[in-house]
């Protein structure tokens, strides 16, 4: 497993900056990011892994150069 550089809520703060008309789909689970600091948590009852899982397949029309380093570092965390 990679080891997490950032936590959660740090990149949570970088999307929200960076995404303008957030896809509704992905604002539960990117509010949930918001209040995780590890991919290893639980956020009430679902755990940090699956929470970034569907913010991932939620986040297709977030596009662009910082989309997708902010993509690619969320998905070596689920490695």
């Amino acid at each position: 497993m990679k080891k997490q550089v950032r936590p959660l809520y740090e990149i949570a703060a970088e999307i929200k900056a960076d995404w303008n008309n957030i896809n509704f789909g992905a604002v539960p689970y990117l509010q949930a990011m918001e209040n995780l600091r590890s991919i290893e948590e639980k956020y009430m009852f679902d755990n940090a892994r699956s929470i970034v899982a569907y913010f991932l397949s939620n986040a297709s029309t977030w596009r662009g150069d910082k989309a997708r380093e902010i993509k690619k570092e969320l998905n070596a965390m689920l490695k």
